[in-house]
């Protein structure tokens, strides 16, 4: 049993990456997303990237909606330096997505312009991706 006097602070530790993901694996606001195929850390860098790529190949038409957020910081200690001394800097924050998770929707816009705007930015992650469409979409807009 530990004293109260030898209780320490509890550090963050890196997430689990297995499974499945068990929310957010459907579409819900737009006609069609970017589904994640693989588990990974998503850093805040590439998801920028993307939402870049698709803002220019949809010519500000339609709506985009992010659905993953960075919300884990990682730490990182410096280059060259002895092991101990605690706990490294803030290097960066990421995203746990694990696979099914919906990473990207677009609305408002022909399938052909989303699956060419979802396309250009799977190329900026380093996971597999998969091109989904609402069920219930019909190719009238």
């Amino acid at each position: 049993m530990l004293e109260p006097k030898q209780i320490h602070r509890r550090r963050v530790h890196r997430d689990k990456l297995k499974g499945n993901a068990q929310r957010g694996h459907t579409l819900a606001f737009g006609s069609f997303g970017l589904k994640a195929l693989e588990p990974k850390f998503i850093t805040s860098r590439q998801i920028e990237a993307c939402r870049v790529t698709i803002a220019r190949t949809l010519q500000r038409d339609g709506k985009t909606f992010i659905r993953i957020f960075p919300d884990r910081p990682i730490t990182k200690k410096p280059a060259e330096t002895r092991m101990g001394k605690g706990k490294g800097a803030l290097d960066h924050f990421v995203a746990v997505v694990k696979p099914g998770r919906i990473l990207f929707e677009i609305s408002g816009v022909n399938e052909d312009l989303a699956k060419e705007a979802l396309r250009r930015a799977s190329h900026k992650l380093p996971i597999k991706t998969k091109f989904i469409k609402r069920r219930d979409y019909d190719s009238e807009i």
